[in-house]
């Protein structure tokens, strides 16, 4: 779309936008006695500044205009979509950098404890229609934008997805970052910025999945600051000389030196000033072009080093079945543990603090075993650079760090091979061996002479090669050590680190259950449900979007038959737009009046998504058989999928393509097409799911009971008044404790079980056609080429076939028997939506304001500091 705008229309930018522009990220000095230093009587001009960034309509359509012109150079007069949107952004950017500055010179005047939030992945989603809400500017914007000649859903349409996260992990750290902003709470987030993000999911005319680099950052990214200015050294491999001093301490020196260079991304509170602040590692060489090697006609030689540092940060999750992929990926998360202490370090001293206060003004949470590596460099730091003796470096870093478990299962507990981590960081193995030399003493004094003990608890696994255990590592160096749900904190105490918790006692062991930010996860994905509830309870978005307990106010209206109506007309919208988006992605139509059924998730063997699609051909046989009047009493039912599975996991990928080639025989099926339908939606993202989750009737949560820590799709879903079917596992049990077991779908064995069913398999198997013949059956026709090559999935049947791992043979019947009952459930349209209303307004318990408020209370001892408006 291009549109013409009339720049007489507009006007000319007021002089104070220009300052606020050439004032970016500008703080003032701060002296001892926290009074403001401006130099050039530049506080006059920054506070008139601050006055007149007004968010008026008019001034609004100025701002945009400006930008365009000067920030884009571009004419004002022919304009496309895209330069919209970057101007749109950049005019929205101009409010976040004002309320960045004011909350960190506050900071800087205050100097409050602060926590860091060092995560891996921030999966974190389109910015602007997140950034209008959280302002309070959605209004303001749609009606400026209109004036122009635009339509905000068109510009919106125009951003691309931030490519620094995959899964649930990285939407967690999102939504901590938001709530941490909202509750006026000092937290920051430490990342890294990936170049082409995890990748961009294709589909190949087989149903393959392919992998190709996601270009995110081909355009502007009006969201990021480059501080190029904020640079830190990073080294690699090299040697580690002790000293012959008696100090502990160590020189390392040699080796690879790479250069971390700081992207920041502001992140906004909801309705307050408060904006906190993203921090991004981009690497670059230290020294790059080599000019000589260029000159002799050695080109490659030329830009080694500037493709060996760039190649940190290329992508996220490098495949490690590969010695250079797991290579680059201990590199990567050094390079990001290193420059983020060392950003933390400088901020600190900043406070002319004494290095003892350190745990008294910073606390940073390991969100996995991904940024393990921080506490054995916070040692080094202490000991070889701030010439810290060891026992009060090891109490400094045991009061600093926390860690959250997001698994139990072991091969997603990290492990590194010891001559890797002695080749790679040598001065880190030898403080490692340190750790586990003094703290294998501590275990030997309190209970002597039991080797398998100390065997069970080393850091070091002994094997060929050795290995380093990082959720062990993390959990000595930690103050606290917290699961994500309370089935998953208690297993995680009871299990991995069950020695742990009796050396260490039990207190040092809690729970956080993971929750979501109910700003994009209802009212940005969901404005028309949110617009009801706010009419509907007579409140302010910024009252109950703050309080999501106040949703339990809807509870008498499930009674209420116009405010029924009213709902399932939101419901029928969002199928509707969801139907649209399946029309221009794939060139189907979907029928809007049957039952949406969901699952996107991170493709794995423990989510089953290979029960679910063993399910949905089972359905397909099932009505293949039946009479035609027979089917049509029969509930339509739409299958959704989306999710990306990682590079080297073939199984897998097998799944996504059965689960293309099922949808092609049903979706053509003259017989079953009007009952059953089923779509694999290709590069699943944040914003795909905003599309997804609303329109859903059911989602499914169906994971081996005991593998799923939490989940935090099961959330949205429900807060957005899907029902859920799932196991009793992760957060599916406090979902139907909060909502009411009987608007849940249960099915399956419980976690107790589990073990002996797998004890079963492995040394008293039984045939699966003895087992659940109606599984073996469904297996028997992928077999058979019913849904193309049959011989390609048996690797893929044969995982149920031969050991069954994850107890597809064992919860089949019953998971059937449960999408029964929801077929049931769902003929009485009435009672149906009463479930959906009741699900909705008892979520208020999984916002991640609520758990963020846990972390800050009883974990990181933190206090708001709120912003003065």
């Amino acid at each position: 779309m291009t549109s013409t705008i009339d720049p007489k229309s507009i006007g000319k930018p007021s002089r104070p936008r220009r300052h606020v522009r050439t004032l970016t990220g500008y703080l003032p000095e701060v002296d001892e006695s926290g009074k403001e230093k401006w130099p050039r009587g530049e506080e006059k001009v920054w506070k008139e500044a601050m006055r007149n960034l007004d968010n008026d309509v008019p001034s609004i359509e100025r701002s945009v205009v400006n930008h365009v012109q000067t920030s884009l150079a571009r004419q004002a007069y022919n304009l496309d979509d895209t330069g919209a949107y970057q101007a749109a952004a950049l005019s929205v950017r101009d409010n976040l950098i004002l309320n960045w500055n004011e909350t960190q010179l506050l900071y800087t005047k205050k100097s409050p404890k602060r926590a860091y939030y060092l995560s891996l992945e921030f999966l974190m989603g389109r910015t602007l229609d997140n950034a209008l809400l959280n302002l309070g500017l959605k209004d303001q914007y749609n009606e400026s934008v209109k004036h122009l000649g635009f339509s905000m859903e068109d510009i919106l349409e125009q951003e691309r997805d931030a490519a620094l996260g995959n899964g649930g992990l990285g939407r967690l750290a999102a939504c901590y970052l938001d709530s941490s902003a909202s509750q006026e709470l000092p937290v920051w987030g430490y990342g890294l910025r990936y170049q082409y993000g995890i990748f961009q999911q294709l589909i190949s005319p087989e149903g393959q999945q392919l992998e190709a680099p996601d270009p995110w950052l081909q355009n502007q990214n009006p969201w990021e600051l480059p501080r190029l200015d904020v640079t830190y050294e990073i080294r690699f491999y090299g040697n580690a000389e002790r000293l012959q001093d008696g100090s502990g301490r160590a020189a390392w020196h040699g080796g690879q030196e790479v250069l971390a260079v700081a992207y920041d991304v502001m992140i906004p509170g909801c309705y307050t000033k408060n904006t906190n602040n993203l921090r991004l590692w981009e690497s670059k060489p230290k020294r790059g072009f080599d000019l000589n090697s260029f000159n002799a006609g050695d080109y490659e030689r030329a830009v080694e080093s500037s493709n060996s540092a760039a190649a940190i940060t290329s992508v996220l999750y490098p495949n490690d079945h590969t010695t250079f992929g797991k290579e680059l990926r201990l590199k990567q998360q050094y390079f990001w543990t290193a420059a983020s202490l060392q950003d933390i370090l400088r901020r600190f001293k900043n406070t002319g603090k004494t290095i003892t206060d350190f745990p008294d003004f910073v606390s940073i949470q390991l969100n996995d075993t991904h940024p393990t590596l921080a506490i054995p460099e916070l040692m080094r730091i202490l000991i070889d650079e701030e010439e810290v003796q060891w026992d009060m470096a090891w109490h400094i870093v045991t009061r600093t760090f926390f860690y959250t478990n997001h698994t139990v299962l072991p091969e997603a507990l990290e492990k590194w091979p010891v001559p890797l981590m002695e080749h790679l960081l040598p001065r880190h193995m030898q403080i490692i061996y340190d750790i586990n030399m003094i703290f294998l003493q501590a275990v030997e004094k309190k209970y002597p002479g039991d080797r398998d003990r100390l065997g069970r608890m080393s850091l070091i696994e002994e094997g060929f090669p050795k290995q380093v255990r990082m959720a062990f590592l993390a959990c000595i160096g930690s103050r606290k050590v917290n699961g994500v749900a309370e089935l998953h904190s208690e297993l995680v105490r009871t299990t991995i680190l069950k020695d742990f918790v009796e050396f260490e006692g039990i207190s040092k062991f809690g729970n956080v259950t993971n929750g979501i930010t109910p700003r994009r996860w209802l009212d940005q994905c969901n404005p028309e449900l949110s617009a009801l509830i706010s009419k509907t309870l007579k409140l302010e978005k910024s009252v109950w979007l703050k309080d999501l307990y106040k949703l339990k106010d809807l509870l008498p209206y499930a009674d209420d038959a116009e405010f029924r109506k009213q709902w399932v007309a939101v419901k029928q919208h969002n199928k509707e737009r969801l139907a649209r988006h399946v029309k221009t992605t794939l060139g189907f139509e979907v029928n809007t009046n049957a039952m949406f059924d969901v699952q996107i998730k991170r493709l794995h063997e423990y989510k089953r998504q290979n029960l679910n699609i063993f399910g949905v051909i089972h359905r397909y046989l099932t009505i293949k058989n039946m009479a035609p009047e027979e089917r049509k009493k029969l509930n339509p039912r739409v299958v959704f999928f989306a999710g990306k599975a990682a590079p080297g996991y073939w199984i897998a990928k097998l799944t996504i393509r059965l689960i293309v080639n099922v949808a092609r025989v049903i979706n053509a099926d003259p017989d079953t097409k009007d009952y059953l339908s089923l779509y694999f939606l290709p590069d699943y993202s944040v914003s795909l799911a905003e599309v997804l989750i609303p329109a859903s009737d059911i989602s499914q949560h169906i994971s081996t009971a005991g593998t799923e820590a939490s989940g935090t799709s099961n959330m949205k879903f429900c807060l957005n008044g899907g029902l859920l079917v799932g196991t009793v596992d992760g957060a599916n049990i406090e979902i139907a404790e909060e909502v009411g077991e009987t608007n849940v779908f249960f099915f399956g064995h419980l976690a107790p079980a589990v073990e002996e069913l797998r004890y079963q398999h492995v040394y008293h198997p039984v045939p699966i056609e003895e087992k659940c013949p109606a599984l073996a059956n469904v297996l028997n026709q992928v077999s058979s080429g019913v849904f193309g090559d049959g011989g390609v999935y048996e690797p893929l049947l044969n995982t149920i076939r031969q050991g069954d791992y994850y107890l597809l043979s064992d919860d089949f019947d019953s998971y059937i028997a449960a999408l029964d009952m929801v077929d049931k459930a769902y003929l009485d349209k009435t009672e149906w939506v009463k479930k959906s209303i009741r699900t909705t307004a008892n979520m208020g318990k999984f916002s991640s304001d609520r758990a963020i408020n846990e972390y800050a209370e009883s974990y990181w001892n933190l206090e708001s500091v709120k912003v003065p408006n």
